[in-house]
């Protein structure tokens, strides 16, 4: 069972149906938390030393993602993800949305997972690797779950997150 927020919480405003780019510091990370929407949807999550230019501190999904820093487990799942990928990674990163909160996969159980892989083929293990590093929203999707693959966050904010979670 997941654990997390349920999709019918009254207080999760995020995404908010406006395009832009939100922004804030993260004293844990020792970096920012930047995020893009663009409708109802959630299109990237990145961890920049600076933010862009012009972007605002104020949004839901920020809000739950400090909670989530300070230890409060939510596992992201109601939240809206565009995802701006080719097919064949779209489905590895959704095998990868299911990884529970506080669990931890393997590339070869990811392939697994993943439709029409085989986790006996070594193009499709490079498939799932090429996959979690191009993932647009780390955490959202959470690749720091798959412990002997790449993440497309900064290794410190990876390691951070799997400490997080105790992995």
């Amino acid at each position: 069972m997941l654990k997390g927020r349920p999709a019918d919480d009254a207080s999760m405003e995020a995404p908010t149906g406006d395009a832009g780019i939100y922004a804030r510091e993260s004293s844990y990370l020792d970096r920012y938390v930047q995020l893009g929407e663009a409708g109802d949807r959630i299109i990237s999550l990145s961890f920049p030393s600076q933010p862009e230019d012009d972007v605002s501190e104020d949004h839901a999904l920020l809000d739950r993602i400090d909670e989530y820093l300070q230890g409060v487990e939510d596992d992201f799942t109601d939240v809206t993800v565009g995802l701006t990928v080719p097919t064949d990674q779209r489905t590895v990163l959704e095998a990868v949305r299911e990884i529970p909160y506080g669990e931890e996969a393997t590339v070869a159980q990811v392939a697994r997972m993943t439709p029409d892989l085989d986790d006996d083929d070594e193009d499709d293990l490079a498939q799932v690797r090429e996959s979690l590093a191009a993932n647009p929203v780390p955490l959202l999707i959470p690749d720091h779950r798959v412990r002997d693959g790449p993440s497309a966050a900064p290794p410190p904010v990876e390691q951070k997150l799997r400490a997080i979670e105790g992995l």
